[in-house]
């Protein structure tokens, strides 16, 4: 959430940005002309972004806070109190509000 010039108060919301269409392309034209060498590593690749292009976007929200929690080294259940301090604490600029819906994104959506 860091790097978001001009906004001066926490933000309440949490944006799921992808350009996985742009990056599936960009993979098929390489595997349209790569040698033979390259093509099974583009194939993996184009299987592994086209697994994640059409994921819905609470999964991706619910996986973000489990990557952020983990990098706080909570362990604990992600349902409580605890994991929404941990949460903040690990992105300052979350507003409680956005923790919280955050939250129940990782709770609606078990890893």
């Amino acid at each position: 959430m860091k790097g978001f010039a001009g906004f001066g108060r926490k933000q309440d919301c949490v944006l799921v940005i992808r350009d996985s269409e742009v990056v599936l392309e960009a993979l098929r034209e390489a595997l349209g002309g790569a040698p033979a060498e390259e093509r099974a590593g583009l194939e993996r690749a184009l299987a592994v972004v086209g697994g994640v292009a059409g994921a819905d976007e609470g999964p991706l929200r619910a996986a973000w806070v489990r990557e952020r929690l983990a990098g706080v080294g909570f362990a604990g259940d992600i349902g409580s109190v605890a994991a929404i301090k941990a949460l903040r604490q690990a992105e300052p600029d979350l507003s409680l509000l956005a923790a919280v819906q955050l939250q129940r994104d990782a709770v609606a959506h078990p890893a």
